[in-house]
């Protein structure tokens, strides 16, 4: 997920051998401590957890409208819960780079594109959710501290698992209303009270603009030229 332009192959190579998608599960994720950029110049986080899951999705929306009871589940994070969207820098190239809150930057772009995608797609039940913490090898290496200070409380694979499944097979799931951020099994506010992570329609217009920019520049054969003149740091004009 991280080398976009083979995300795009794999997008275009499912349309060609499939007629429709049922259900699409976005859990592929990295948390990279240090900087470092895909073959298309995209810093390896964004590429992964959020350039790779809007190509994906964006590229498979016509199969799924062709399903009786399409889904789209996108698993986040707790942790976007303390970022606001950072529309001017989605490659992490202002500040000292700190993968913890690059990763849950990201998280907090898969909640906005969820709600974003269920407001264009009606016919697509589109949800993002916290699968709690859960002792996976990818929490006891990316955040080894964290991982042996919670020990016995973190949980199981299955659990972490359970929301997703439920998401993704129930009925009660489907009837709930598309584009929610869920945990256990129930929609839960996308921001801790009184936080600043709302984001304005401009912030979130520019995002969206950014990402479909750059997915057209990974699709095409790579031109370094054209994707250092297309940085996400940058917000296009009107």
């Amino acid at each position: 997920m991280s080398e976009t332009r083979k995300v795009w192959e794999f997008a275009e190579t499912f349309q060609q051998q499939y007629p429709s998608l049922n259900v699409l599960i976005n859990n592929a994720g990295c948390m990279a401590h240090k900087r470092e950029v895909n073959a298309e110049g995209l810093e390896k986080n964004f590429a992964t957890n959020t350039m790779g899951v809007y190509i994906l999705t964006q590229t498979l929306i016509p199969l799924l409208q062709k399903s009786r009871d399409p889904r789209v589940i996108t698993v986040s994070s707790g942790g976007m819960l303390v970022q606001r969207l950072s529309a001017d820098d989605l490659q992490s190239e202002k500040d000292n780079f700190d993968g913890v809150m690059v990763y849950a930057q990201n998280k907090r772009q898969q909640v906005v594109l969820t709600q974003q995608w269920a407001k264009a797609n009606p016919v697509i039940h589109f949800s993002v959710m916290h699968p709690g913490w859960v002792d996976t090898p990818a929490v006891s290496t990316s955040m080894p501290q964290f991982h042996h200070m919670m020990g016995e409380r973190l949980r199981s694979a299955e659990q972490g698992a359970d929301t997703v499944a439920w998401l993704a097979l129930s009925r009660a799931a489907a009837r709930t209303q598309s584009g929610q951020f869920f945990q256990d099994r129930k929609s839960v506010p996308a921001h801790l009270p009184l936080a600043w992570t709302h984001s304005s329609a401009q912030e979130i217009e520019s995002f969206m603009t950014q990402l479909e920019t750059l997915a057209k520049a990974a699709q095409s054969p790579r031109d370094p030229e054209m994707m250092s003149s297309l940085s996400p740091s940058t917000t296009p004009s009107d």
